[in-house]
């Protein structure tokens, strides 16, 4: 019988890095957008329509936690897709978005991801390993709390600091959730905040971006779902980086689901995530 102590200590990494090479091949099969736009005529528990694409993403997944749980290894996942799926201990959670920024990966715009975090809770704060692989640049990030982030092999520098232009903006601000009509609520800031904006279309990616200091820092201009940040973040703060989901009592304090709860703001100082706390909705 497993332990949670054990669950947490399984070979996560090894897994998600199985489940990549799979998913490659799920990619390889279908690389234009007609097939990977088609849809299974459900909708996953997040809510947004699912792709086939993202089903079979989904399946290569818990093939590999369905191998873990072999092992004695005991914890419950929660997909983006599915939903709760019950591995026999409900104090381990998996957070799994197969594939984040499904419209990205139809339209084959470079920025999709499988983000993947192990938690000994039920909030972000419960986080203790994430993964992120981006397959546009084919890039690999992973973190284990209290032991740092590493990108490809490579320990992210924990000092890095933001970039700012003369009058004090933000060098660089990625920005998700970016429907027209929320940026335009949030201009104002925005122009106070930044002097260049990206969107790339998925919030795990662009966690990552920050983790690296190659944003200043991101904000979501919408509430984000548990899924799509919880493997980001801890990477994010392993990599020296502040993150703060502000619509929860506590800043890390949002669930590990697939439900909308607060707007999600990562940044290389604190300085700049207060800065950008009057984006955040």
């Amino acid at each position: 019988m497993s332990t949670t102590g054990s669950a947490l200590q399984a070979d996560w990494l090894g897994a998600c890095r199985r489940a990549v090479a799979g998913l490659e091949q799920v990619l390889a099969s279908t690389p234009t957008t007609s097939e990977r736009a088609v849809e299974t005529g459900s909708r996953g528990s997040g809510g947004d329509r699912t792709l086939v694409i993202d089903r079979s993403a989904e399946q290569v997944v818990l093939g590999e936690l369905d191998a873990l749980h072999a092992q004695g290894h005991e914890f419950v996942a929660l997909s983006e897709e599915r939903g709760e799926i019950d591995y026999g201990d409900r104090s381990v959670r998996v957070i799994v978005d197969p594939i984040d920024g499904s419209l990205n990966a139809k339209r084959g715009i470079s920025h999709y991801a499988l983000s993947i975090a192990v938690a000994g809770g039920e909030t972000m704060n419960d986080v203790v390993f994430a993964f992120v692989h981006d397959f546009g640049p084919s890039e690999e990030w992973w973190a284990r709390r209290g032991e740092g982030a590493w990108l490809d092999g490579t320990l992210l520098d924990p000092t890095l600091s933001e970039r700012r232009c003369d009058d004090g903006r933000l060098e660089v601000l990625g920005i998700e959730s970016a429907d027209p009509r929320w940026v335009a609520g949030a201009i104002d800031s925005l122009i106070d905040s930044a002097y260049r904006l990206r969107a790339l279309g998925t919030i795990a990616a662009s966690l990552c971006q920050v983790a690296a200091a190659r944003f200043d820092a991101m904000v979501s201009l919408r509430r984000c779902r548990g899924v799509d940040a919880a493997a980001g973040q801890l990477i994010v703060r392993e990599a020296g980086g502040v993150v703060s989901f502000p619509r929860c009592d506590d800043p890390l304090g949002a669930p590990l689901d697939a439900l909308p709860s607060s707007p999600v703001i990562a940044a290389r100082s604190l300085e700049a995530l207060h800065q950008l706390q009057p984006i955040a909705r």
